[in-house]
C-alpha cells in the first residue's frame, strides 16, 4: 500500500505523518506531480486560507495529475480540514472556485451570540453518525474528535454526509462520495478515536 501525503505548502503534515507511519504502509510526503502516480491513496491536509492553497497547487503543476488520480482512476483520497474544503466547487474564503469534485460550498460561521460562541471554533467536539461506511467501523456514535476551522462544508447532496457536528448549528463533519473523502475534524490530533478513522481509510 503506497500513501502519498501531499505537501503544498499549507498542512500540518509532521502530525499526520506521524500517525500513518504507525501502520504497515509505504509512506511518502511529495510535491512532486509524478509521486502522484506512485501512490494508492492520497491524503490531503491543510491548515490556512482556501485562495493561497488553490494558488500553491496551480503554482506546483499538481492540478492535472490530482484530477486524473480522483476523477479517472477513481483511487481514495482523504481531505482534512481545509483539505477537505479544497474539494468543494466553492469557497467563501477569497471568494474562489475549489476542485469541484464535490457539488458543495464551503461558508464561514455566522453568529450574533460572540460569547457563546467564538469563531473559529476551536476543540474537541462529538459527531453524530448520520449514515454507515467502512470508514466509522468501530466508532461510537457522539465519539469526540478536534476541531480548528472558521469556515465548514455545506454538501448540496445530503446523502454524502456521513458525520455531522452541532456547533452554532449542524455542519458536516465527514463526507464520503465514492472515492472521494473528507473531514473537517482532525483525526490525526483525535487521539484513539482519529486514530481508528486513520486505519480505516488506510483498510478501504
Amino acid at each position: 500500500m503506497n500513501i502519498l501525503i501531499l505537501d503544498y505548502g499549507m498542512g500540518n503534515i509532521k502530525s499526520v505523518y506521524k500517525r500513518l507511519y504507525k501502520n504497515d504502509i509505504n509512506l511518502r510526503v511529495s510535491s512532486l506531480p509524478n509521486d502522484i502516480e506512485w501512490a494508492d491513496k492520497i491524503v490531503l491536509v491543510g491548515v490556512g486560507h482556501f485562495k493561497n492553497a488553490m494558488d500553491n497547487l496551480m503554482q506546483l503543476n499538481l492540478l492535472e495529475e490530482l484530477n486524473n488520480f480522483v476523477m479517472n482512476k477513481k483511487k481514495p483520497i482523504l481531505g482534512i480540514c481545509l483539505g477537505m474544503q479544497l474539494m468543494c466547487d466553492f469557497s467563501e474564503e477569497g471568494n474562489v472556485n475549489g476542485l469541484g469534485w464535490i457539488r458543495a460550498k464551503s461558508k464561514k460561521f455566522i453568529t450574533n451570540n460572540k460569547l457563546k460562541f467564538k469563531i473559529p471554533h476551536i476543540g474537541w467536539n462529538q459527531i453524530k453518525i448520520k449514515k454507515d461506511s467502512n470508514l466509522l467501523n468501530k466508532i461510537e456514535e457522539l465519539s469526540e474528535f478536534y476541531f480548528v476551522h472558521t469556515y465548514f462544508v455545506e454538501p448540496l447532496n445530503k446523502d454524502i454526509v456521513l458525520s455531522q457536528t452541532d456547533y452554532i448549528h449542524d455542519f458536516c463533519s465527514a463526507f464520503q462520495k465514492d472515492n472521494i473523502i473528507g473531514t473537517q475534524f482532525h483525526p490525526e490530533k483525535s487521539h484513539q478515536a482519529g486514530e481508528i478513522f486513520l486505519k480505516n481509510f488506510i483498510d478501504i
